[in-house]
Parts: structure tokens; sequence; C-alpha cells
């Protein structure tokens, strides 16, 4: 169990800095403009995010 949570943060580390290895310009506008969001926006952003996440955590397991 501990296995597979240590392969699943490192991928998603791995994924989390692709962006900025790749382009970071991009990375630092796209960051800008998440800055300039609601607190609501972001919120809601990170709910969508979470569903994605457990809808693809069920389907997988």
């Amino acid at each position: 169990m501990l296995d597979t949570l240590l392969l699943a943060l490192g991928l998603m580390l791995i994924l989390e800095g692709l962006m900025p290895m790749i382009s970071p310009f991009k990375w630092r506008r796209l960051f800008e403009q998440l800055l300039q969001l609601d607190d609501g926006q972001i919120r809601f952003f990170g709910m969508l995010m979470v569903i994605a996440g457990l809808l693809i955590f069920w389907i997988v397991s």
C-alpha cells in the first residue's frame, strides 16, 4: 500500500514539474492569471479536480 502511494506521489511530482521545466514563461503567465481569480473560482476548480480524481480512482479500482 505504501509503495503504491509513493508511486502515485512520484507520478504527481513528475506531471507537476513538466510545465515549468518545458515552458517556464507560459507557466509563470498561467500562474499570474490564476492569482487574479476570486477565491470562489479557485475553490470551484479545486472541487472539480477533486471530483475528477475521485472518478478516475473509482474507475481504476
